[in-house]
């Protein structure tokens, strides 16, 4: 990835343009580097990013709800890393309380994520449980965080006793270590064999027929992603007997009505705890926009824990 010029983008229709002080950096954005997730029709093809903070700097026709100068953070189809970024009016949401740019830059892709596979789609209740794989990851804190926040019991898996003792001072209820444990096996042990009510799980492969037997009766686990396998055998009859569901999706390609949905969702229920600092960012390293390349190393190397940004 090298810096180069495009023309600034133009707002239009419900649209805003941003000047981007920040920008996350997430796991699609590595895979659309590598060829394997193209944008959808209508992003930006060559310059990746789904999550910016920012001030306004102009409006399209039809924007009621921003002005210029607005600090905001905003989820989007692409283009992130940039100096100025396009996003529909309604994903974008105000700066929470007196938090950074860099801080706010890292909220929308996860939040998004968590809020609308776990609590809209998985249906998380409170007094129920879930176990999250990749604890330490930009999603694996937001879905900590959030869960606990909201009543539920949490879980979660990672891979070192650093990254573990991370996840239970963040509050998990324990973490488990996957490269020394098995997690089926000590969920087990920690539900005492009743399993767990929600599982989001981004590794698939192997992982799936364990997720399967971790379920509670009536379970629901979610996919959003399959880093180690996309092709899983499972047992069909577990699904049965248990009235398990099992089902995932992706947001990238969702369109400006779903996500929208899902900022005012935030907005209401997670925004004030994240003004009230029960909810907070974390941030593990923060990169000069001009060294995106060493951003994506940290984050292909799995030794992070929490998010990655680029600042501008």
């Amino acid at each position: 990835m090298q810096v180069a010029e495009r023309p600034k983008p133009e707002p239009t229709l419900g649209e805003v343009l941003i000047k981007v002080h920040a920008a996350g950096i997430n796991r699609p954005d590595v895979a659309q580097r590598k060829g394997s997730y193209p944008p959808p029709p209508g992003a930006p093809q060559d310059i990746p990013g789904l999550e910016v903070a920012g001030t306004v700097e102009e409006i399209g026709a039809d924007v009621t709800r921003w002005k210029v100068g607005d600090k905001v953070c905003a989820l989007v189809i692409g283009g992130g890393y940039a100096e100025y970024c396009i996003a529909p009016e309604e994903q974008c949401l105000p700066v929470p309380g007196d938090l950074s740019f860099v801080e706010a830059a890292s909220l929308p892709e996860t939040f998004f994520t968590v809020w609308s596979n776990v609590f809209d789609r998985a249906k998380l209740q409170p007094g129920e449980s879930l176990l999250v794989h990749g604890g330490s990851s930009g999603i694996g804190v937001t879905a900590i965080q959030m869960g606990k926040a909201l009543g539920s019991k949490v879980y979660v898996t990672a891979g070192s006793d650093e990254k573990c003792k991370f996840c239970e001072e963040l509050g998990a209820d324990k973490a488990i270590n996957y490269k020394t444990q098995s997690f089926k096996d000590e969920i087990n042990t920690l539900t005492d064999g009743k399993g767990v009510d929600v599982i989001l799980d981004m590794i698939g492969g192997d992982y799936t027929p364990d997720n399967l037997q971790c379920l509670a009766n009536e379970g629901r686990l979610v996919m959003i992603n399959s880093m180690k396998d996309k092709d899983v055998q499972v047992d069909l009859s577990l699904i049965m007997r248990k009235r398990l569901n099992m089902n995932g999706s992706m947001l990238r390609n969702r369109d400006v009505e779903f996500k929208s949905a899902i900022a005012r969702k935030l907005e209401e229920h997670i925004w004030p705890l994240l003004e009230s600092g029960k909810i907070k960012p974390v941030i593990y390293k923060v990169f000069p926009a001009n060294d995106a390349a060493g951003a994506h190393r940290l984050m292909e190397s799995s030794e992070h824990i929490g998010k990655i940004v680029l600042e501008f």
